[in-house]
């Protein structure tokens, strides 16, 4: 298909393309929210332990739940860590949480992104540890929707303390997405609502800025578009690391480029050759982690 002459419709229809949904190994089948009470997270001023130096493997692990803004149906996740030593006291990690495009699901991180192996050379590297984690979100554009469910409540009052209670730092938090997932990510990170959010990073986000009947599947109005306009909330960013990267032969570049023209601050990432789809992704998921570990160590 001739990526020109795409529309926003298909755009939409085409956020999620490639998706499998196969079992994990070691799947965890519903175990998820809600999670138990933990102690409050460390300040972002707290300085966090030192994670061992020793090599590292990455393991991962999956399952399910009911979330209470998404009744009826199951949500399912998937993790993937540093597996660290035994012995002595386990150190928290660090934590980005994916947020996937439309059409797709959890399984996006760890089967067309591949997202575990990507994490296991960023270690092998000497990269910061740091776990990933991803879970269902049906295409909500991760917002409430006139329909009752809302993914971006999900994630902020179950999903991520949920991660909490498995290890992970809620004092060292960051977003990334791709797509509808890229939009969702900017939109979290602007809104505040996510205690402990240290950076954003958005691949190929989803972003307009006016609305258009058309982004029906987007928003339910034009009142639905204004309320998470990424755009108007772009001074929210000012002070946040943030990293935003796009494939030239994308047709969301040009509205990608007028977003990151008037974002406050530095920005990281930029124009790359490739399109909307996993390759491009994956090839640019190596500096993403980079970008995460970097500012979330």
């Amino acid at each position: 298909m001739d990526e020109s002459a795409l529309s926003r419709r298909q755009l939409l229809e085409l956020a999620g393309i490639g998706l499998g949904a196969s079992a994990l190994a070691g799947c965890t089948p519903d175990a998820g929210p809600p999670a138990p009470s933990r102690p409050a997270p460390a300040s972002p001023t707290q300085a966090a332990t030192p994670l061992p130096t020793v090599p590292l493997t990455v393991g991962t692990s999956s399952g399910s739940f009911v979330s209470a803004f998404r009744p009826g149906l199951a949500s399912h996740w998937s993790l993937a860590a540093p597996e660290l030593p035994p012995g002595g006291a386990q150190q928290e990690l660090p934590l980005a949480v994916f947020l996937h495009g439309f059409g797709g699901s959890h399984a996006v991180l760890l089967e067309d992104l591949a997202a575990h192996d990507a994490l296991q050379r960023h270690l092998d590297a000497g990269g910061v540890p740091l776990a990933i984690a991803a879970v269902d979100g049906g295409n909500t554009w991760w917002h409430p929707r006139a329909d009752g469910s809302d993914t971006q409540s999900m994630l902020v009052q179950e999903f991520v303390p949920f991660l909490g209670s498995q290890g992970c730092d809620l004092g060292r938090v960051g977003l990334f997405g791709l797509s509808m997932g890229g939009f969702g990510s900017l939109l979290l990170a602007s809104q505040g609502r996510l205690p402990g959010v240290r950076a954003v990073a958005a691949m190929s986000p989803a972003v307009w800025d006016d609305y258009e009947a058309r982004l029906d599947t987007a928003f339910d109005s034009p009142a639905d578009f204004a309320a998470h306009d990424v755009f108007a909330l772009r001074p929210r960013l000012a002070a946040l690391p943030k990293r935003i990267d796009c494939g030239t032969a994308d047709d969301l570049a040009a509205t990608v480029r007028q977003y990151r023209a008037d974002l406050p601050g530095a920005v990281e990432g930029g124009f790359q050759p490739g399109g909307h789809d996993y390759n491009y992704w994956r090839s640019i998921l190596p500096d993403v982690l980079s970008f995460l570990g970097r500012n979330l160590a």
